[in-house]
């Protein structure tokens, strides 16, 4: 049966990717060494630094959610655009990875010149930092043909991008403007089990002001945290005490425990239904690696580029 159920999921990712005009091995024939050389890039990169992987799993989240899946959010400033998203206060200073899109980019460039898009290279990397860091447990094909957009402003990412706190509502209604379900929402929150915050992120929220963050938890936060960060005197700190380096349903027992950093990841269980799948994604691990699985193929499909409006950039951090 959990066969037959993997196979159906599996079709019904492969027929909602074929309906953006995406494909599963969409390189095999103009750069069937595409996707190895992405994930060889990857695996040195998460190797040397776990925290490289949870930063592109979350630059998938940031590039689709802004401008759709178009690699939008690596352009870098320019005389022309001197504000694009990368810019923009959700992804500055946070973000990372992005050296690790320019080394696969570079390795692919060397096989097979101006055919592999930006945006796919981002959706790979996502989906290979996703099984190397759940131990080879979260395993999904991608589908490819993405094109790179022009356009990368900062302020957009403010208008789309759900910050950490944001309540239960935003976080609906934010994923439903890019077709994704609140489902879809929850089981993709569970990327928080790997990665760090900066104390900023939540310190206003979460430790300045009476919140439902459990004591023992707050007391070891204020112990690494400023008072008031500033940008001079923001640290980081994980986001998942108990298994930091490893993506897995840990985020939902955390979530249960009251110990989660982000008043968005507290905000799940401010409703019946989202505190249902929440308490069903921490009792049954591999339900939820199949669903964020599934969950990250739907979001790497959010407003393609079609011919004419995308291309193909020779260098990820400039427009043609």
């Amino acid at each position: 049966m959990a066969n037959k159920l993997a196979i159906v999921i599996s079709c019904a990712m492969l027929l909602a990717a074929a309906c953006h005009g995406l494909e599963v091995g969409y390189y095999r024939s103009t750069c069937p060494r595409a996707e190895a050389l992405v994930r060889a890039e990857v695996k040195k990169a998460v190797r040397a630094d776990a925290g490289s992987g949870a930063g592109i799993i979350r630059m998938l989240f940031h590039d689709c959610f802004v401008e759709g899946c178009d690699a939008s959010v690596l352009l870098d400033p320019t005389a022309a655009n001197p504000q694009p998203e990368k810019l923009g206060a959700p992804n500055n200073p946070s973000l990372r990875g992005f050296e690790v899109i320019d080394a696969a980019k570079g390795a692919v460039e060397r096989a097979c010149p101006g055919v592999v898009s930006c945006a796919d290279i981002v959706a790979f990397a996502a989906r290979d930092a996703s099984y190397l860091l759940s131990h080879a447990r979260v395993s999904f094909h991608v589908p490819a043909g993405r094109l790179d957009g022009r356009r990368s402003v900062a302020n957009d990412t403010l208008l789309f991008l759900p910050g950490p706190t944001s309540n239960l509502s935003t976080l609906v209604s934010g994923f439903a403007t890019k077709g994704l379900s609140a489902e879809d929402m929850v089981v993709l929150s569970g990327a928080h089990s790997i990665g760090r915050s900066h104390c900023s992120s939540f310190v206003p929220d979460r430790l300045a002001t009476q919140s439902d963050i459990g004591a023992p938890l707050a007391s070891l936060l204020r112990r690494r945290c400023p008072a008031s960060p500033t940008t001079a005197n923001d640290p980081t700190v994980v986001q998942d005490f108990v298994t930091p380096r490893k993506l897995d349903n840990q985020f939902y027992r955390n979530v249960l425990a009251r110990r989660v950093l982000f008043t968005s990841d507290a905000a799940l269980l401010s409703s019946r239904d989202t505190g249902r799948m929440v308490r069903a994604n921490a009792r049954f691990p591999a339900s939820w690696e199949k669903k964020f699985a599934k969950a990250m193929v739907k979001m790497a499909n959010i407003e393609i580029k079609g011919s004419g409006v995308g291309e193909v950039r020779k260098n990820c951090r400039l427009v043609n």
